[in-house]
């Protein structure tokens, strides 16, 4: 049997590399020897590893759809706090996902200060986003983790899942910003960054978000 290290391992940007018959003590070495400072993500499932390694384009999108989340909860007075791509991870039940955004926000009050998670006490993060989602290793992960939303951005387009009787139903409406029609929201303003940039989106997304704010029908 031939042993590699990781240090071997050059993932091309845009692609990733499945490892299946991982142990999670395996699992566990591999996060410590990558570290916390590093551009690839991993998740997984049931002895199945994934590393993938996100291109510049999936950076740029996760950064402004986490902004634009920051910007509504701000804007709507709801409290979060925010854990980014933090690993979360239940031994009991094999499974470990690294999120491109995570927030806490209908359990945001027992995350503040929060300097390491066990999700044996923890919650799961109340809302997580991922761009270009195409791995069943990462959705079989959200749906044993519990995780309540999850928010997938695909081929320019939004797609909300909510999490129902331990399996997640695609939704037009996010449960934590009712009566926004994010979806398609989202979607237009992500489109609208490629054209005039990221700074100039999200400030037009914070005046948009204050009238529908302001708007007496909503």
């Amino acid at each position: 049997m031939v042993t590699l290290q990781l240090r071997q391992l050059d993932v091309p940007p845009g692609h990733r590399v499945m490892f299946h018959d991982i142990s999670w003590s395996e699992f566990e070495l591999i996060l410590d020897e990558l570290g916390q400072h590093r551009a690839a993500r991993l998740a997984y499932s049931n002895g199945t590893l994934e590393i993938r390694m996100p291109l510049p384009e999936h950076e740029v999108d996760k950064e402004l759809i986490g902004d634009m989340v920051k910007i509504l909860l701000e804007e709507l007075e709801i409290d979060r706090e925010r854990f980014g791509s933090t690993t979360f991870k239940r031994e009991d039940m094999a499974q470990g996902i690294e999120p491109d955004q995570s927030f806490y926000i209908q359990n945001y009050a027992r995350m503040i200060g929060k300097q390491r998670i066990d999700l044996t006490v923890d919650p799961s993060p109340d809302l997580a986003i991922e761009v270009d989602v195409t791995s069943k290793t990462q959705l079989n992960a959200y749906k044993a983790l519990g995780v309540p939303e999850l928010w997938r951005f695909e081929s320019g387009q939004l797609y909300i899942s909510v999490l129902r009787n331990g399996q997640y139903l695609d939704s037009q409406t996010s449960p934590t910003f009712a009566g926004i029609p994010i979806v398609e929201i989202f979607s237009e303003f992500v489109q609208q960054s490629l054209v005039e940039g990221s700074s100039t989106t999200l400030r037009a997304f914070r005046r948009w978000t204050r009238e529908w704010c302001e708007c007496p029908n909503n």
